[in-house]
């Protein structure tokens, strides 16, 4: 549905909307295994099929190559598919747990169960992979959908209500799309999950609106994530793993370093290191690189501008062109925590550099920021890699690379304080979507009394038993 030719802002549609599929999901269809792993058959062919009409989308919304649109979204989306057909039974199953001397005779176990309806909101940089990827989870741990794409990547939310409606009766999931007034709306709604993907701001929006209903959610935010590299590391690696997950998508990736921190002893080679990579990567002239993605609108492009007039050094980059909406691979030097570029997420091609000597430089500068959602790390050095990764907090990331760990399948993918709360990506996702029931069945055959009031040995008994 869609706001120009629908009234999917309309509060009787939502309504009513929301109401069948609570109705479908009270019916226990979604619950047995062998119902999930056909929606995940059924998904993962309407992804294979409309490969072309994806990359078609990203093309249009950010001028993704087919490359990127694969390895980045497309890609991803089937693995996560894989995945879950591969273990959803075993996810589901109940699982036994000890049961202590207190309760002899009986026995205890936890039920993973479906947490019901649930609202899925997305972002524009990845506006395939990071809402059809919660839709696997939610899935596969027996939920309906809701999905609200953002309105910034149009031909993509377009695709994905065709991708939707044509595979899944709208009882069991269905895209409504439209602006804010169509998100505040939904955010009204009774629904037993709210999983959001986006800003910190817009967070805080969602949050408050959960609130209300005491609604639980997965907030997958961002932040400013620091990118170290130390005087050890291994320049030429780090320099094409750093423009690699700096520059894919022009920046505009939750996980991309959004500064950089070097040693004093390898800034000059690093620096130097990269800006032969950028001229490789994306050519001399990356503006003209047809496979070099645009900015996502005209008023984050005017935002990202402002952070280049400032009193800082452009060492790389720095050419912009309005009309296309693309803005270079851009680097600056002498830059300050009192920076623009330093004052919040850049979300964009440019990357800042900070110059440090000890460790506790790198530290002061972090913790000058809340808790990011990923940390890099180039160094050689194990002892130095430990004392990084005890020291700062911050989601996820990576040691001698960058952005590669969302990828994963296998390792939870979340932020923690405001680039985030919970996580998900396979088995993670799974109990993102599903409430754990605890169990514990008792005999019936015997009764213990000192359990009771008034039992001539029962606070002995229960001493002995809770000591």
């Amino acid at each position: 549905m869609n706001d120009k030719n629908s009234n999917a802002g309309d509060s009787a549609y939502l309504d009513e909307m929301i109401s069948s599929q609570q109705r479908f999901y009270h019916t226990g269809a979604t619950r047995s295994v062998r119902f999930r792993k056909e929606q995940l058959l059924l998904l993962r062919q309407a992804a294979q099929r409309l490969e072309p009409e994806m990359m078609d989308a990203l093309k249009q919304d950010l001028n993704k190559s087919e490359q990127e649109a694969y390895s980045t979204e497309i890609g991803i989306i089937l693995n996560e598919i894989r995945v879950a057909l591969r273990n959803v039974r075993r996810w589901s199953k109940p699982k036994r747990v000890r049961t202590p001397l207190t309760h002899i005779g009986g026995s205890s176990r936890i039920v993973p169960e479906p947490l019901g309806t649930t609202l899925i909101m997305g972002p524009w940089n990845y506006p395939l992979q990071l809402m059809l990827v919660p839709v696997v989870s939610a899935i596969a741990a027996g939920n309906t959908m809701v999905l609200k794409p953002s309105e910034l990547a149009p031909a993509t939310s377009g695709l994905l209500a065709r991708l939707i409606r044509e595979t899944f009766p709208p009882e069991y999931a269905t895209v409504v799309e439209g602006g804010l007034e169509t998100s505040t709306e939904l955010l009204k709604r009774p629904f037993d999950h709210i999983f959001f993907t986006g800003s910190p701001a817009v967070g805080r929006v969602v949050m408050a609106a959960a609130a209300k209903s005491l609604i639980p959610v997965t907030l997958e935010l961002g932040g400013k994530s620091p990118c170290i590299v130390h005087k050890d590391a291994n320049i030429e690696l780090a320099a094409r793993r750093i423009v690699f997950g700096k520059w894919t998508n022009a920046g505009q990736t939750c996980v991309a370093p959004d500064y950089l921190l070097v040693h004093k002893e390898v800034k000059t080679a690093l620096l130097n290191k990269m800006s032969e990579v950028i001229e490789e990567f994306y050519g001399r002239e990356p503006l003209q690189d047809p496979d070099y993605g645009k900015i996502v609108n005209g008023r984050h492009f005017r935002r990202l501008l402002d952070l280049l007039d400032d009193d800082v050094r452009i060492v790389h980059g720095g050419q912009s062109d309005e009309i296309t909406g693309k803005l270079a691979p851009t680097i600056l030097d002498g830059v300050t925590l009192e920076s623009k570029a330093m004052q919040g997420e850049i979300f964009g091609p440019i990357l800042p550099v900070i110059v440090y000597e000890g460790t506790e430089e790198i530290l002061n500068t972090v913790r000058a920021h809340p808790k990011p959602l990923a940390l890099y790390l180039f160094s050689g050095s194990r002892e130095f890699q430990q004392r990084i990764i005890e020291r700062i907090p911050f989601g996820g990331g990576c040691v001698n690379d960058t952005i590669l760990h969302l990828a994963n399948p296998y390792l939870p993918f979340g932020g923690v304080g405001t680039s985030g709360i919970g996580s998900y990506h396979g088995e993670f996702g799974f109990q993102a979507f599903s409430h754990y029931k605890s169990i514990l069945k008792q005999s019936d055959r015997f009764d213990l009394p000192f359990r009771y009031p008034k039992s001539k040995w029962g606070l002995r008994m229960i001493r002995k038993l809770l000591r």
